[in-house]
C-alpha cells in the first residue's frame, strides 16, 4: 500500500496520517483472538497497572506470537513506513496498549522519540508509530490525545517520570504542553476497530485515564530506519530491539492464511 501525495503532505505538515478501515473485521477479529492468551500470560513483556491486574502493556509480541509476527511485516502498514522514513526499517519497539475499562491509567504527555534518543541512543528522528485499534477509540475510553505540528519543535525537555503510573516515561511540563497546543491545538483520533494511525516520532501525545465501561486496545508498531539503529543497550531487549534486519512485506491475505 502507497500513501498518496496529500496523504504525505499531511504528515509532514502536522505529523500524522488517519487511515479508517485500515484492516478488515475479519482481519481484527484474528489479531484480537490472540489476546485472551497474551494478557494471561505471566512473562517479563506484560506489564500490568499500578492499581492492579490490568494489563498496561505488553511489549514484543511480535516475537512470540505468530499473528503478530505476520503482522508487523503487513504491506498496509510495512510499505507506508518505508515510504513515511524513505528506506529500509526494522522493528524498533512493539506494543499493545490495553486501556482497560474503568481501571485504564494515564499516559503523560510526552515525546516517543525524547525517551529513543536518551534511553536508547537513537541518532535521528527517522522512527515513526504505526497504531491500529482493535476496540472502537471513542471521546470516552481514554482516546490518544495529540498535538498536530508539534513534531516541527524536535526533541523537547522533559524529566523522568518513574513514580507516576507503572511505565517509566520521559514527560512534558504543563507549560511546554501549554505552549504547544496554543500553536497547534489537541486532536484524539476515533475510529472503529481496524482504523489506522501513523504518526511522527516527536509528535506530542499522551492519553487520559479510562474511567468508561469499555475497553481499548490498540497494537502499536515503532519502525526504524536500519541506518538509524540504537547505539545504547540501556532498556531491556523486548523494550528497544537488538535485531536491525529489514523487514519484507508478507502478501495481503497474510493474517488470514
Amino acid at each position: 500500500m502507497q500513501l498518496d501525495d496529500a496523504q504525505l503532505k499531511q504528515f509532514d505538515e502536522e505529523g500524522f496520517i488517519f487511515v479508517p478501515d485500515l484492516f478488515s473485521a475479519e482481519e481484527v477479529a484474528v489479531l484480537k483472538g490472540e489476546i485472551p492468551d497474551i494478557f494471561a500470560q505471566r512473562r517479563p513483556e506484560v506489564i500490568r497497572e499500578a492499581s492492579g491486574e490490568a494489563v498496561r502493556t505488553a511489549f514484543a509480541t511480535h516475537t512470540y506470537n505468530d499473528v503478530y509476527r505476520r503482522f508487523v511485516s503487513h504491506p498496509r502498514i510495512l510499505e507506508p513506513a518505508q515510504q513515511l522514513l524513505d528506506g529500509e526499517v526494522y522493528i524498533h519497539q512493539f506494543k499493545l496498549n490495553g486501556k482497560a475499562a474503568f481501571d485504564g491509567e494515564v499516559w503523560q504527555w510526552h515525546q516517543d522519540y525524547g525517551t529513543w534518543q536518551r534511553d536508547d541512543g537513537m541518532p535521528e528522528a527517522r522512527a515513526m508509530n504505526l497504531a491500529v485499534f482493535l476496540d472502537e477509540v471513542n471521546e470516552f475510553n481514554g482516546p490518544l490525545y495529540i498535538v498536530p505540528k508539534s513534531h516541527k519543535a524536535g526533541v523537547l525537555e522533559a524529566d523522568h517520570d518513574v513514580v507516576t503510573t507503572s511505565y517509566p516515561l520521559w514527560t512534558l511540563d504543563e507549560q511546554t504542553v501549554a505552549g504547544m497546543v496554543e500553536r497547534g491545538g489537541i486532536a484524539a483520533p476515533k475510529g472503529p476497530p481496524g482504523s489506522g494511525f501513523f504518526f511522527h516520532g516527536t509528535l506530542v501525545h499522551g492519553s487520559p485515564p479510562n474511567m468508561s465501561p469499555w475497553d481499548r486496545l490498540i497494537v502499536y508498531v515503532t519502525y526504524n530506519r536500519t541506518d538509524n539503529a540504537i547505539r545504547r543497550f540501556k532498556r531491556p531487549e523486548y523494550i528497544a530491539h537488538r535485531d536491525f534486519t529489514p523487514l519484507s512485506a508478507l502478501s495481503e491475505d497474510c493474517l488470514l492464511k
